[in-house]
This record gives C-alpha cells, sequence and structure tokens, in this order.
C-alpha cells in the first residue's frame, strides 16, 4: 500500500514521526474531529452539488457528539482490541469544555470515537476509518 496521507504530509512538512503512544486521548481525538468531519463531508459534496447551507446542515447532523455516540455504539463490537483500548482512553479524559447539545454521556463516547479516528489515521490506517463509517452509515441510515 502506498504511503499514507498522514506521512505524507508530514515527509513534506518535515515533520518528525512521534510514538503514536504519547499522544493524549484528547489529541487524537482533536486529529480524530477533522479528519471524521472531511470524510463526511467529501461523502455529502460527492452525492451532489448543492447550497452550502444544505452541505453544512447534512454534515453537522452526522458529526455531533450525538450521532457520533450512536456511531460509536454500533461499531464498537467490530473494534479489535488495540482500537477499544483507544476509544476507552479517549472517552474517560477528562476534557475541560462540553457540546453546547449534548449529553455528558455522548459527549464522553464521541470524545473516545474522534480518538479512535486520529488513532487510525496517525498510524496510516485510513481504509479503517472509511470501513467503520461505513458500517456505521449502513446500521444507522444516515445515508453515506
Amino acid at each position: 500500500m502506498e504511503q499514507g496521507i498522514d506521512s505524507y504530509i508530514k515527509q513534506q512538512f518535515g515533520v518528525k514521526e512521534v510514538d503514536i503512544r504519547t499522544y493524549s486521548p484528547l489529541s487524537l481525538a482533536y486529529i480524530g474531529d477533522g479528519v471524521f468531519d472531511l470524510v463526511i463531508r467529501s461523502v455529502i459534496v460527492g452525492k451532489g452539488n448543492t447550497k452550502a447551507s444544505q452541505l453544512h446542515y447534512r454534515t453537522s447532523s452526522i458529526v455531533k457528539a450525538a450521532t457520533q455516540a450512536n456511531i460509536i455504539d454500533v461499531i464498537e463490537p467490530h473494534l479489535t482490541e488495540p482500537e477499544l483500548d483507544v476509544y476507552r482512553r479517549g472517552r474517560n479524559a477528562k476534557s475541560p469544555t462540553m457540546a453546547k447539545n449534548a449529553t455528558m454521556l455522548d459527549y464522553r463516547k464521541a470524545t473516545g470515537f474522534e480518538a479512535l479516528i486520529g488513532y487510525l489515521y496517525l498510524t496510516d490506517q485510513f481504509e479503517r476509518v472509511v470501513t467503520l463509517t461505513k458500517l456505521a452509515s449502513d446500521e444507522l441510515g444516515l445515508g453515506l
């Protein structure tokens, strides 16, 4: 397989590789949030050119904490043990903020999900990100 996206970006900008185990769960969630958003935006835009407001509405209905909590409920039985460990670390991380339209439980699950996505991205497992997203979309009827 070709070099992963993250590795390519780091190589082009001269960023040193770092042991993934040194990243905090919230750092993994930070990058995972952006990666998941990009995946969903790519699919939504690919489904048809429409008004930006409609693109935003459709995307935000999927990337919000409540939907991400539902996604992790669907994919959790399909996760490997290392993936479950990353999810649990992210879920249990103490965040200084909370989503304004989410329960604490949904927010914590969403943070764990985003940490998992960040971990997969940073370990060049982008195909796994897409596979898990597709699985959740099919199970939850997200229309992706």
